[in-house]
């Protein structure tokens, strides 16, 4: 688990996203739901750009459209947040990045339903059997 925070500050720090990954989340995502992505850090976009990578990859899920478009918009809800309040949560809690899935709900639930509520759970633990799979690719 601490190798995996390491890479997750190196790729804040490092982590580089550009317009040649877009064309391909242009691809499954509506036109609403990339207004949603573009607008978020760049941290967030190569985290999420990344998480996708593995979902298409996972037997289970990468035939699923919504899970594929989840990876891509699991923490829209987190917002323009910097690196220490990230690491503060990891360390004591956030109270603004615990209620991501909260904000990704209301920022989805009138353009895509069913993604806005996989969004609002996807921190839940025995959802369902998908989502215990999404949950351990984004763990990584």
């Amino acid at each position: 688990m601490i190798l995996n925070r390491i890479g997750q500050v190196y790729l804040y720090i490092f982590g580089r996203y550009d317009e040649i990954k877009d064309s391909e989340v242009k691809k499954i995502l509506s036109e609403k739901e990339f207004g949603i992505f573009e607008k978020m850090t760049e941290y967030d976009k190569n985290h999420s750009y990344r998480l996708y990578k593995l979902v298409q990859k996972n037997t289970l899920l990468k035939d699923d459209k919504l899970y594929l478009k989840l990876a891509l918009l699991h923490d829209c809800g987190k917002g323009n947040v910097g690196l220490i309040p990230r690491i503060k949560k990891v360390l004591v809690g956030d109270k603004k990045l615990e209620n991501h899935s909260e904000i990704a709900f209301e920022k989805l639930k009138d353009i895509n339903l069913e993604l806005a509520i996989l969004c609002k759970n996807h921190h839940l633990k025995n959802y369902e059997k998908k989502m215990e799979e999404f949950q351990k690719l984004d763990d990584k």
